[in-house]
């Protein structure tokens, strides 16, 4: 199936009319500001006034106070694959399980030693922007960090070697593993959620067609992302739409 049928079985289900102002303009800006560049660092920060710091410059800038946690607005995670995967293309916070879990650590102010752990505390918003050349698109979602955190029980997940704000590697590879292996999606963790999708898509087994649904419901429930799909070749915005739940 080719992608541009997929997003519009995905398009036809979402009221594009009701726009979440600030997550469109946060979702746009995005796909035009970091999806448009061939090689960037995966990690991201952006603070209040759309200033854009990589992971490493922002851990050192914030070693010397030059810039404040209580300032980040956003944790950006950027991607570029060669070809095309179905369950990052569609669901993008399913590609990597540790995003979530990090960027709740972030906000909580904790640091870790060797895990990408710093303090973010002014988070707003966790955001995904995924570029696929192979098919000249770029897909961003944008979630609200405290509503994923209700939804995903991560306070639940933490149960030591927390002191003050420093948190031990240990602990912190405990709590992926614990966020992972939560079967979040309709009863399935990430990965087996990741391989329904790709087996729906890639292998056309439409046996898998209630559970495909059902990870959708479960996926929009958890994240209620907004998403936008912008388009390579013309520079411009295809899809904007906050990610209903049908």
């Amino acid at each position: 199936m080719k992608v541009n049928e997929l997003l519009r079985r995905l398009e036809d289900t979402q009221n594009v009319e009701n726009f979440d102002n600030e997550r469109r303009e946060i979702a746009e800006y995005l796909a035009q500001t970091l999806g448009d560049k061939e090689r960037l660092p995966v990690y991201h920060f952006m603070t209040k006034d759309k200033t854009i710091y990589d992971f490493d410059s922002y851990e050192n800038l914030l070693e010397y106070n030059k810039v404040s946690p209580d300032d980040v607005f956003l944790y950006v995670e950027n991607h570029r694959f060669t070809g095309y995967y179905p369950a990052s293309y569609f669901y993008p916070f399913l590609f990597d399980s540790c995003l979530l879990p990090y960027a709740y650590l972030e906000k909580l102010g904790l640091k870790a030693d060797f895990y990408r752990v710093v303090p973010a505390t002014g988070l707003k918003y966790v955001v995904v922007v995924y570029r696929f050349p192979d098919v000249d698109s770029i897909v961003v979602e944008v979630a609200d960090i405290d509503n994923v955190v209700t939804n995903t029980n991560l306070p639940t997940l933490i149960e030591g070697n927390v002191r003050n704000k420093h948190i031990d590697d240990n602990e912190v590879k405990k709590i992926v593993l614990r966020f992972t292996s939560q079967k979040l999606f309709a009863g399935y963790d990430f990965n087996k959620a990741r391989d329904i999708i790709h087996r729906y898509h890639e292998d056309h087994d439409v046996s898998l067609a209630k559970d495909v649904a059902a990870i959708n419901y479960a996926y929009n429930h958890i994240l209620r992302p907004y998403r936008t799909e912008y388009d390579l070749k013309s520079k411009r915005v295809i899809a904007s739409f906050e990610r209903k739940l049908f």
